[in-house]
């Protein structure tokens, strides 16, 4: 076996290796999320569960009565898991569309519109990039509440809706790789700078767009933090939030571990069919050399 063989070799193990650490706790969810709540302390060594059972999504989903969840050994408490999903979906598809188009317009009138301050303005939106997200945290907090937003979908959105800094640079990339030949074309034929926007430039971006999109919403649905702070009322909580008041709800002597995999498993499902579904899209998209500045 040549040098070359054995580094193919090596390098699929490492592969599979890193696969199997990575999804390893995603099957750990499962396997506890069809395991009866009141066998799992007695049977948490085995890869499989000894009596699997998919009562632990019934009663999550609302589908059995407290005192068969109890029963089953869950804890009872409640979780309207379609009113969070509805809200989560709400929450992250919200933001997902109108930040992308935000940045989408303000990374090309960074690259390509010439005014006054723009350099500048745009050195700003880079120097955001170093401020951690905590530090704004509790500024916007108090934002919302003087708006008297909270436990309401514009306070859930407010800080995040328009753009990211991130966004921005990262759209502004992709717009300053564009040849200026094809909007010079298009503006010679008479289109306007919104029309070569829209009608040009943006089809020439959808692979950008894309994996901003994407990025986006995947960081939204698991947002968790923000949601519990600023919409913690009934109506307005996401699902992240909602399963960390789930398992609060549990005595401290037996938390429903079973009943939050179950609803972690659930919570998880729409991510998965949205990368599914965009997956190769996204990969091609980010198959890029470098950055112009």
């Amino acid at each position: 076996m040549n040098l070359s063989k054995i580094g193919r070799l090596v390098a699929w193990l490492c592969l599979i290796a890193a696969l199997v650490i990575s999804l390893f706790p995603l099957y750990w969810m499962l396997r506890t999320a069809i395991t009866p709540g009141r066998e799992l302390a007695a049977d948490n060594a085995g890869l499989l569960p000894g009596n699997p059972t998919l009562f632990n999504f019934e009663r999550v989903l609302g589908l059995a009565t407290r005192e068969e969840a109890r029963a089953a050994g869950g804890s009872g408490a409640d979780l309207n898991f379609f009113l969070y999903l509805r809200n989560s979906i709400l929450y992250t598809g919200l933001i997902t569309v109108v930040q992308t188009l935000m940045c989408a317009m303000a990374g090309y009138a960074f690259a390509r519109l010439r005014f006054r301050g723009r350099d500048t303005l745009f050195g700003l939106f880079v120097a955001a990039l170093i401020v951690p997200p905590i530090f704004t945290l509790l500024p916007n907090f108090v934002l919302v509440k003087d708006l008297g937003w909270l436990n309401t979908l514009p306070g859930l959105v407010a800080p995040t809706l328009l753009m990211t800094p991130f966004a921005v640079f990262f759209l502004r990339q992709f717009f300053l790789g564009i040849p200026r030949e094809v909007e010079q074309a298009a503006l010679i034929d008479g289109a306007g700078a919104w029309t070569i926007f829209w009608r040009v430039v943006l089809p020439m971006t959808k692979g950008p767009l894309l994996t901003l999109a994407l990025t986006t919403a995947v960081w939204t649905w698991n947002d968790y933090l923000w949601p519990l702070l600023v919409a913690p009322g009934e109506e307005s909580r996401v699902l992240t939030a909602a399963l960390g008041i789930f398992l609060k709800q549990s005595p401290n002597t037996a938390p429903d571990w079973t009943g939050l995999m179950a609803g972690s498993a659930l919570s998880v499902i729409p991510v998965l069919l949205l990368v599914a579904f965009f997956g190769r899209r996204l990969v091609d998209s980010i198959q890029f050399s470098g950055m112009k500045g």
